[in-house]
């Protein structure tokens, strides 16, 4: 989008309606438990989330990280299992058929990440915009269906049909689609996946340009954190909580020029759990368990010394030796002693020694003695 084009747009005359008070997204202890051939796998342990009207929020979060199973229940194809979510003042768990087909149909706006499931392939753009102002038999289809591909950047594409469109202006008719019946809040799934890094920038300039002109709130959810320089607010997801927030804002220094200023945030949930960022964590070796303490205006985080401490060997004597013997028994090694203890004389019997047979017995010293011829006392 160019600075010119945005200077001949008009902002659409019909916005946003709100009849609540407070967020438009709130999650609190949200859990989600699927249960599949006996095994239960918990794709939501307890997350928390709040959106302010109007805000453009990105959820960042690996595969598996619970992204997709919260957007669901937001979206009103899922219910949760426990906790509770609601989404412009509708309390999602509590939801019957026909609320929910309202729900769809006029609190809450969606475009896919696949460009192609989003619009009809049989209906030209313009078509594909009026289709849910005919469903819900809106006034003025024709001036509100020009007003918001005007809006989107995508007015000269008014007559073709999705195959004869790119991609970036397929995901751009997807939104004004998506926020013809002025939704409350724009839920979007990966919706810059098959875009080039160019256009990827294109529809997110557009979602946030609809967000500020419609006064639609817009929560993205995606696993590419390049995404996260075109909204004001991203929220990291972990293990199926929100783990991290980094929020952006513009500061003009002494010389007048602006600067991007990002500060990142831990979570706290209602009992008091955090996660660090995993970048901390690796850093500084944090694991199974650290050293906290609290100051006048922060809490500091250590390593735990004590148990990371390496093992010093005991000291001993330096002529001590090791000793075999098992415990309870004479050692081996006796501890030497300044005593000289003597030694009692040998014993010998009358049936064949040494001595009995007048011959001298062998010296103890002597290991061969055994073996040598007896000398015979002259």
């Amino acid at each position: 989008m160019t600075t010119t084009q945005n200077a001949t747009r008009t902002a659409p005359r019909s916005a946003a309606a709100r009849d609540h008070g407070g967020p438009d997204i709130l999650c609190e202890d949200l859990v989600r438990i699927y249960s599949t051939e006996g095994v239960e796998i918990q794709a939501l342990q307890g997350l928390n989330l709040r959106v302010e009207p109007g805000d453009v929020v990105a959820l960042v979060g690996a595969s598996g990280s619970g992204k997709s199973t919260l957007l669901n229940i937001l979206s009103g194809l899922d219910r949760p299992t426990g906790g509770r979510a609601t989404v412009a003042g509708v309390n999602l768990g509590s939801m019957s058929r026909a609320q929910r087909v309202h729900y769809q149909r006029h609190t809450v706006g969606f475009v896919w990440q696949q460009t192609s499931r989003n619009l009809m392939p049989f209906l030209t753009a313009a078509e594909n915009v009026a289709l849910p102002l005919l469903i819900s038999n809106a006034r003025e289809k024709r001036e509100r269906v020009g007003e918001l591909l005007e809006l989107l950047g995508v007015s000269d594409v008014s007559g073709r049909r999705p195959a004869e469109m790119s991609g970036g202006q397929q995901q751009r008719v997807a939104i004004a689609t998506a926020v013809a019946n002025n939704p409350a809040v724009l839920l979007a799934d990966e919706p810059t996946g098959e875009l080039d890094d160019a256009m990827s920038a294109v529809v997110l300039d557009a979602m946030r340009e609809a967000s500020e002109q419609l006064g639609v709130t817009v929560l993205i959810v995606t696993h590419d954190p390049t995404i996260a320089d075109h909204v004001r607010r991203t929220v990291q997801i972990r293990d199926g909580r929100t783990s991290t927030e980094v929020l952006r804002h513009t500061e003009v220094d002494e010389h007048g020029v602006e600067h991007l200023v990002a500060q990142e945030y831990t979570v706290i949930d209602r009992a008091g759990r955090m996660q660090l960022p995993s970048g901390y964590v690796t850093e500084l070796g944090l694991r199974d368990r650290v050293r906290l303490e609290l100051e006048p205006d922060h809490v500091g985080v250590w390593p735990d010394a004590e148990r990371n401490r390496p093992v010093e060997p005991e000291p001993h004597h330096q002529d001590a030796q090791s000793d075999p013997t098992p415990p309870g028994e004479p050692s081996a090694n006796p501890a030497p002693t300044d005593r000289v203890e003597e030694k009692p004389a040998p014993r010998h019997t009358g049936s064949g020694g040494a001595t009995a047979m007048g011959h001298r017995p062998p010296a103890e010293d002597d290991p061969d003695a055994a073996f040598r011829r007896p000398e015979v006392d002259r």
